[in-house]
């Protein structure tokens, strides 16, 4: 992945505060309900600027035959985990492997995993931290044995901070496990959900493809970079952290044939609006593997997504921004208004919006 896709956006001169809003508590969902596609979903109308109550059952009344409905196909990996170093608990976050046998995590305390130290894992598993690096990150060296493996027995699934799980619910664990990971995750390698994808199931995506809407897949793996925190005052100075995406040949020709034909590309989530405008080069979506650091913002002109399936977001996230930038600001600050007000689930394990 050496190649980086780099965006200059004009800037409307926003400040990160503009991107706030009250949130009840208790509108945050702390778990799935029971069938993927019972969700609410809220369709927003741009040009109109119309607010339509809707369930995600009722998506395919949205769209058309010949409709290009994208998917990011990522596998979320069981990165979350505890180790012991002296006898004391760290909890550490799985990020990548840098290396072979070498991976990047995060870790809490971090003031407990300091460089030459040994940490030892429920299995059995160890490891020597071998890199120190800001911000709570280590770099640790397995020796020896499949980590993947290993995080597939103890790991757990990496939830969002604002979803709270008591580390001793292994039935919760199990439940997570399945529920944090979208029914047509093929390549692992995530840290979290594509998390617009959590409502669908293999019968709605069967019954979107008799209705003759065509389906593809993109892969981004999505890290730090989609849940980094916006510090700075101004929207502008923010920078994105890279993430890595990949873009099949087949997926290039269905989106750029609809383009030329003028049919309405759907992205499934803001990780889909970012890998589909970062591969936009001389009229037409690239296929291939890259790297993005792309952000989006007010300002930012779409090449490539007409409509956008996606959850609610967190105030003055990077999401809210994407959001904000494909709908117009005030529309997003009134729909959420609105999803606050009719007690609409927030976040992950949330419910949905479709913007037309």
């Amino acid at each position: 992945m050496t190649e980086i896709a780099k965006f200059r956006i004009v800037s409307p001169n926003l400040r990160t505060s503009d991107f706030d809003y009250h949130l009840p508590p208790e509108l945050i969902a702390q778990k799935p309900i029971p069938q993927r596609d019972d969700s609410r979903m809220m369709v927003v109308r741009r040009r109109e600027g119309e607010i339509i109550h809707a369930r995600f059952k009722d998506l395919a009344e949205y769209l058309g035959a010949g409709d290009v409905l994208v998917l990011n196909n990522t596998k979320v990996i069981p990165a979350k985990v505890w180790g012991k170093k002296d006898g004391r608990d760290v909890k550490f976050l799985f990020l990548k492997e840098r290396q072979k046998g070498i991976w990047e995590v995060l870790c809490r305390p971090a003031k407990r995993v300091s460089l030459g130290k040994t940490i030892i894992f429920s299995s059995g598993f160890q490891a020597r931290v071998v890199g120190m690096e800001p911000r709570g990150k280590r770099l640790l060296d397995f020796s020896s044995g499949d980590v993947l493996a290993e995080l597939h027995k103890i790991g757990y699934a990496p939830l969002p901070p604002y979803i709270k799980r008591a580390k001793t619910e292994d039935d919760q664990r199990t439940f997570d496990l399945e529920r944090y990971q979208t029914v047509f995750a093929r390549k692992e390698g995530a840290i979290a959900a594509p998390t617009a994808g959590l409502h669908f199931t293999s019968q709605s995506l069967k019954g979107l493809r008799t209705k003759g809407i065509q389906v593809c897949t993109i892969n981004l793996e999505v890290g730090l970079a989609t849940f980094q925190p916006v510090e700075a005052g101004r929207v502008e100075g923010h920078r994105m952290l890279e993430e890595n995406y990949a873009i099949g040949l087949q997926t290039a020709r269905t989106i750029n044939r609809a383009k030329e034909e003028g049919r309405p590309v759907v992205a499934v989530g803001t990780t889909v609006v970012r890998t589909l405008e970062s591969a936009w080069q001389d009229g037409r979506v690239r296929d291939g593997s890259r790297s993005t650091d792309l952000f989006i913002f007010p300002g930012f002109r779409f090449h490539v997504v007409d409509r956008l399936l996606t959850n609610f977001h967190l105030p003055k996230s990077t999401l809210l921004m994407l959001v904000s930038a494909f709908a117009g600001r005030e529309l997003i600050v009134k729909a959420y208004r609105e999803a606050v007000r009719e007690r609409y689930r927030f976040y992950s394990y949330g419910d949905c919006m479709l913007i037309l």
